[in-house]
């Protein structure tokens, strides 16, 4: 399969099996999906999303939290990885943007950079998401999804993935299409065990064909058999404890 008609695939199945792709972390304005992105290195989005409700009530402006301290925001995020660094971070990004762009998250990638914290995969996640910006942001699952698919060849950095994908991407899924390299590399293109088994798209994946020896066949073919084996086991289990409620009823 030639580079173009992967791209056109992946494209074309994700188009029309998942048009609405969004980020996980919860916001509600710019000033706030800042402050998530920055808090989500190397962390969860569901750990974050259990954290930032707090935060942002204590922190709804940028200018309240340029008032505040690395001390006290610590408090609010202790829970996340490297928590004193990110409070540092976003009382510095606070200060900036309120000095520098007057509390407006900038759409600049380079004016992003400028704030504490901010590289350049969370500056192209606030210009892809926020302003719908050509701009592919690469995390470890966009990193490795395009690798195993294909879509990226001898890409040993994420600024090398990030080129080629928005070398062969149409510009007008750029922005969407780092949601489904996110999604489908937390949900299905797993890093150790990827379910490839139920990958909708392993037909165009690289790393799927490789996997068809008769070693890896067959090692596919009794996970099958176990999974199957629990599903009956558990259909079973289920059932008794149905019939050991109806009589207890009675």
């Amino acid at each position: 399969m030639l580079k173009a008609d992967r791209y056109k695939a992946f494209v074309d199945y994700f188009a029309t099996h998942q048009p609405i792709a969004e980020t996980e972390l919860q916001y509600t304005n710019p000033f706030e999906l800042l402050i998530a992105v920055i808090l989500s290195a190397q962390c969860t989005d569901k750990r974050i999303n259990q954290i930032t409700p707090k935060l942002f009530e204590r922190y709804p402006t940028p200018e309240s939290l340029a008032n505040s301290s690395s001390d006290e925001v610590f408090t609010y995020i202790r829970s996340v990885s490297y928590p004193n660094n990110k409070a540092k971070h976003l009382v510095g990004m606070a200060k900036i943007l309120v000095e520098e762009f007057k509390g407006i998250v900038p759409e600049d990638i380079n004016d992003l950079q400028k704030m504490p914290g901010v590289g350049r995969k969370t500056a192209n996640v606030i210009a892809s998401v926020i302003y719908n910006a050509p701009a592919m942001a690469v995390d470890t699952h966009v990193f490795r999804v395009s690798n195993r698919l294909g879509l990226t060849t001898a890409a040993k950095t994420p600024l090398a993935v990030e080129k080629q994908l928005v070398k062969y991407l149409p510009k007008d899924k750029i922005h969407i299409a780092h949601h489904w390299l996110i999604l489908h590399g937390r949900y299905i293109c797993l890093a150790r065990s990827p379910k490839c088994n139920i990958c909708p798209i392993s037909h165009i994946c690289k790393y799927y064909a490789k996997q068809q020896t008769p070693t890896a066949l067959k090692k596919a073919e009794e996970m099958l058999i176990k999974q199957k084996k629990q599903k009956i086991a558990k259909a079973k289990k289920d059932k008794i404890a149905k019939e050991l409620n109806k009589r207890a009823v009675k």
